[in-house]
């Protein structure tokens, strides 16, 4: 990648990123992303009953809404390792923050990688450190390519925004490709802003944005014992701080929504093994609940999926599908199209499962399901299933 394409951080962000070899040695596995003033912090994580120390670490250091860090690791997820992987993760954010100079609350602990091992301290907490050390050493793109596991890619992105006279941005990064799944889709995002916001405002933002980004996407049906959002406003960019009633907010929101969902899109490319981009659209339903209920079903069946992978215009696995979902609907008012072909009338074959096998090759694809029953609709993101993902997941404590 040019230095030309590495997105500009937002003004007083430094990065920092370094090797712990926490898996494995040869590749960066640390990394820092800091704010060279207080910021409001927001978050969204895992609803999974089974949580990582660093999240159940995060989840109570948000309710102050304030934080100046975040330390993230890949190559180990410090989830089942009980009461010392709790003081593990603190042990990290005050190492850092002793270097720093701030207080340890205001550093966010973030990990992801394999389930159950203890985190290799005598090489991280020297590696941490050094990390806080070289402040601002770093670009987004260390940080992005320090935080993937079996990505095949770094994921970023930005957008200048106007906010009442003043241009301000917005930066993200993800890292995700397997083990995709609401609610939340492992899986871990920051996004970092210059934009003055009210607590009550950021924390809302991010609630709405990952659930019509992040929480609409599924790569393999499991969700992590690690996800996690987090948002930093620092307000360098000088503005009045936003609220929900600000005349500038429905600008930064949907700023913010857009590459939110850029994200996860990009997440969904990236799908372990995956070569087709789905996106399944379920409309005419009873409720957006059984809207998003039906797309739901669609995009997690294994069969759906391998058929997409295999070019066959299979309808009657998404007919299935539906039916077990859980929505009642009529099979006999149900139409379904491949992009614009459409496979199914009122419940019937059309025999334009030829027609419907040339789209397939496309490596991105629209499944539309009408169901005829009302007016609400929903969208999820998904992909294929191929042989790539069976050999990534079984070889992946390897």
């Amino acid at each position: 990648m040019r230095k030309s394409d590495i997105p500009p951080a937002p003004k007083g962000f430094l990065f920092s990123a370094v090797e712990a070899a926490i898996k494995k040695p040869g590749r960066k596995d640390l990394a820092l992303i800091f704010s060279e003033t207080e910021t409001v912090m927001a978050g969204a994580f895992t609803t999974n009953n089974v949580k990582a120390a660093p999240v159940r670490a995060c989840m109570k250091q948000i309710a102050s809404g304030a934080g100046r860090a975040i330390i993230v690791n890949s190559g180990n997820a410090n989830a089942c390792t009980g009461r010392q992987g709790l003081q593990d993760a603190r042990s990290i954010c005050r190492t850092a923050a002793q270097r720093l100079g701030v207080s340890a609350s205001l550093v966010y602990p973030c990990s992801t990688g394999v389930i159950g091992s203890p985190l290799p301290m005598d090489r991280i907490l020297p590696a941490a450190d050094t990390l806080a050390r070289r402040i601002g050493s770093a670009t987004l793109l260390d940080v992005a390519r320090a935080i993937m596991t079996t990505d095949t890619f770094p994921k970023m992105v930005h957008r200048k925004v106007r906010v009442n006279g003043r241009t301000g941005s917005i930066a993200g990064i993800c890292k995700g490709a397997g083990m995709i799944a609401p609610r939340m889709a492992t899986m871990l995002c920051f996004m970092m802003t210059d934009v003055a916001v009210d607590g009550r405002a950021l924390s809302a933002l991010v609630k709405d944005s990952v659930r019509h980004s992040f929480n609409r996407i599924t790569i393999d049906g499991d969700m992590s014992t690690n996800d996690t959002v987090l948002a930093m406003a620092n307000g360098l960019c000088g503005n009045k701080p936003l609220t929900r009633t600000s005349a500038g907010f429905a600008e930064f929101q949907e700023a913010f929504n857009r590459l939110m969902y850029d994200l996860s899109l990009l997440v969904v490319k990236d799908g372990e093994g995956a070569t087709k981009l789905i996106e399944v659209l379920v409309k005419g339903a009873r409720t957006t609940a059984d809207a998003e209920k039906a797309a739901f079903a669609v995009a997690n069946s294994s069969l759906v999926k391998t058929a997409m992978y295999g070019n066959d215009a299979n309808w009657g696995r998404i007919m299935c599908s539906l039916g077990y979902s859980g929505v009642r609907f009529s099979e006999e008012k149900t139409d379904i199209y491949f992009n614009r072909v459409k496979v199914v009338k009122a419940g019937l074959t059309t025999n334009r499962d030829a027609e419907a096998t040339a789209e397939l090759r496309s490596n991105e694809v629209r499944i539309t399901v009408d169901l005829h029953a009302g007016k609400a609709s929903a969208q999820v993101l998904t992909c294929d299933f191929t042989e790539d993902y069976i050999r990534i997941n079984a070889e992946y404590r390897s």
